[in-house]
């Protein structure tokens, strides 16, 4: 089920939030969203200790961003899922991505309770070039 609605989520979308991502080259989340990037999708960064990542501003938290967001990508721990996702449902987000091993069951069934698809333990990278091979 993840894998169909990963990829109804990448096909469909234009702008990704990443919350937890680091401006530091050296990070997962900095070189999965530098290939998203690179691949058309428009990246949002969201972390409270960035100004600026990847020629993007960075926004403390998902309410702070003036425009639409389709994927909100989950680069946190597992136990920081519950509030991105009351964010995301907030904002209106299409769905919410928690990256490989990012896992809470109880978040992603209140997203898709409403309306959102949910991807979870899953890299966005690695799902978007099987997509691509396809």
């Amino acid at each position: 089920m993840d894998r169909v609605a990963g990829e109804n989520l990448l096909r469909s979308a234009k702008t990704i939030a990443v919350v937890g991502l680091s401006s530091r080259r050296s990070r997962p989340s900095y070189g999965v969203s530098e290939y998203m990037q690179a691949q058309g999708y428009r990246i949002i960064p969201v972390n409270p200790n960035e100004t600026e990542v990847l020629g993007e501003k960075s926004y403390s938290s998902l309410e702070e961003i003036p425009e639409h967001v389709d994927i909100v990508d989950v680069f946190r721990r597992s136990e920081c899922v519950p509030e991105i996702v009351d964010a995301a449902i907030r904002i209106g987000a299409r769905g919410v991505w928690m990256q490989e091993g990012v896992v809470h069951q109880a978040a992603a069934e209140k997203a898709r309770a409403a309306g959102l698809e949910v991807v979870m333990d899953r890299c966005i990278l690695k799902e978007h070039r099987k997509m691509l091979a396809g």
